[in-house]
């Protein structure tokens, strides 16, 4: 099966376009999705997880990283109204996988080329954004964490337009949304409000087309202990560095630029994003580029990433000497360990396979070597895992029904 096809299909599944019972003539259709995987690493010592979870694998593989299940409802009242309902099960912020609705939309199709959602919908702040969780529908076995680690909510409460046409015979889409979010990263709870953005997607050539998009929100992560460390600081000489760190209603953006390539037998992927933040997290800049070929139901392929850290944020300018009645170490101490838990910089190479075993069934099998700056994206590291080479092994089954 063509890649286009996949991709299409997995797109028709996000917007309920595609249909499980596509036969009836109920107004009503039921599809789904899920992957069952396993991963392991050659280390102990730190647990690769996907950015926000906090149970991962290490030398003791983990069915918990990649494995999760999501079935989808719809309604289509006629041809211009409809609505969407996806209950998605994996791994959250919280250890859990407890069952929580993902999308939940009504969709007023104004004209072929007009449309407007509102209600949950798909973060939409990378390219495969409406079905990153859809495994079937992506080459890989994950989506670059590199690239995708760096925003910690996948979907959004509010509305977005989207409006397709053509320039020069080729089709552009634009969409702009608006909105709030919040998830749970690591047992914190972080929210955005204010959330604006814009998307546009136009095709440049046959098969190849470029994505830009921006979103901007006001930032806030309800952490005690850090909240209780700015009240501290506030109450010192060095106030500043207390409103560097304040996590609460600071401005955050996020950029990228994507481009897309699938003709033939080959499949070309990138995108390139900035992360910019007021607050306490840095900073960053993520990249990857991943090259697949078609050979019958085999496609291999190669990605190789990269995050890194452009700046803390947060200027600590006080001096060692300075310890506060109560606290067993300097002050500043407490704000570099602030700091230095949200920087995760780390390059991958990865590769991998993917085997389409049946019409609705894909087997992965994925390879990643990770050299680590600090910890890396790796969770619960202890103090000697730094500056690190660690080789993934993954294997997932992706179906659709």
């Amino acid at each position: 099966m063509r890649f286009q096809l996949r991709v299409a299909a997995a797109a028709a599944l996000a917007s309920l376009a595609t249909s499980a019972q596509a036969q009836s003539e109920s107004i009503f259709s039921l599809s789904g999705f899920g992957t069952v995987g396993v991963v392991g690493t050659d280390r102990d010592g730190a647990e690769y997880v996907i950015p926000s979870q906090i149970r991962g694998a290490d030398k003791s593989w983990s069915g918990e990283v990649d494995s999760k299940l999501g079935v989808q409802l719809g309604a289509k009242f006629n041809n211009q109204f409809s609505a969407t309902v996806q209950v998605l099960s994996k791994q959250n912020g919280q250890g859990s996988f407890t069952p929580g609705i993902e999308w939940a939309f009504a969709k007023w199709q104004a004209t072929p080329a007009l449309a407007l959602r509102v209600g949950r919908m798909g973060g939409p702040f990378f390219a495969v954004s409406d079905f990153r969780d859809v495994g079937y529908a992506n080459t890989w076995l994950r989506p670059p964490i590199d690239v995708y680690g760096q925003v910690p909510v996948s979907h959004f409460d509010g509305v977005d337009l989207s409006w397709q046409t053509s320039v020069a015979g080729k089709a552009l889409t634009l969409q702009v949304f608006g909105g709030k979010s919040s998830s749970h990263v690591e047992h914190t709870k972080v929210e955005i409000d204010a959330l604006v953005g814009v998307n546009a997607t136009i095709e440049l050539l046959d098969g190849l087309s470029l994505r830009l998009g921006h979103a901007t929100g006001k930032l806030t992560v309800h952490s005690d202990p850090l909240n209780d460390l700015v009240g501290v600081l506030r109450r010192t000489p060095f106030a500043g560095v207390g409103d560097q760190l304040d996590p609460n209603d600071k401005r955050a953006s996020f950029s990228g630029v994507g481009l897309t390539y699938d003709q033939g037998n080959w499949i070309v992927l990138a995108e390139y994003t900035m992360r910019r933040m007021q607050t306490f997290i840095p900073d960053t800049t993520g990249w990857y580029t991943t090259v697949g070929y078609r050979v019958g139901k085999f496609t291999p392929y190669a990605t190789l990433s990269r995050l890194k850290t452009d700046d803390s944020n947060v200027d600590n300018t006080i001096p060692a000497s300075v310890v506060l009645p109560g606290m067993q170490a300097p002050l500043r101490v407490y704000v570099d360990g602030a700091t230095a838990a949200q920087s995760t910089p780390q390059k991958t190479i990865a590769l991998g396979v993917r085997w389409d075993a049946m019409r609705n069934v894909a087997v992965k099998a994925q390879f990643d070597r990770i050299k680590t700056t600090g910890a890396g994206q790796f969770y619960n590291a202890d103090p000697s895992f730094v500056n690190k080479r660690v080789n993934v092994y993954s294997l997932a089954v992706d179906f659709v029904f």
